[in-house]
């Protein structure tokens, strides 16, 4: 797949071992794991490649604190129980939003995704 990134930091600490340490406060495990998951979304296929393998806990985002989450979803950093998600967006052949995004429906043709942070979301 391919993977835009919504600024150049964030491609960086999503590439490069040390920004991903600095990130995450020196925690070398969670550096590894973010770039192990950044290397298995290119390799894959199609977003569905993803979705499938329950390890990554693919799940859509909730609008919350006035944010639009409509057509976003996030994957694990390294597990459930660590608060780090990657936060993404499907995007189309025209590197545009679905609109409406049924995951469902799509998931098999999207090659194209955009991550727009990679947070502690849920805090």
């Amino acid at each position: 797949m391919e993977l835009l990134f919504t600024s150049e930091k964030l491609k960086t600490q999503c590439k490069n071992v040390a920004a991903a340490k600095k990130l995450f406060h020196g925690d070398v495990a969670l550096s590894i794991s973010l770039l192990a998951r950044i290397n298995a979304l290119e390799n894959a296929h199609t977003l569905k490649d993803i979705i499938v393998q329950p390890a990554f806990h693919f799940h859509d985002l909730k609008n919350k604190k006035g944010r639009n989450l409509d057509g976003y979803f996030a994957i694990d950093v390294k597990s459930r129980r660590e608060p780090w998600r990657i936060i993404l967006q499907p995007l189309d052949e025209d590197e545009n939003p679905y609109d409406p995004c049924n995951i469902d429906q799509i998931a098999g043709i999207v090659k194209i995704i955009e991550i727009s942070e990679v947070s502690k979301h849920y805090e």
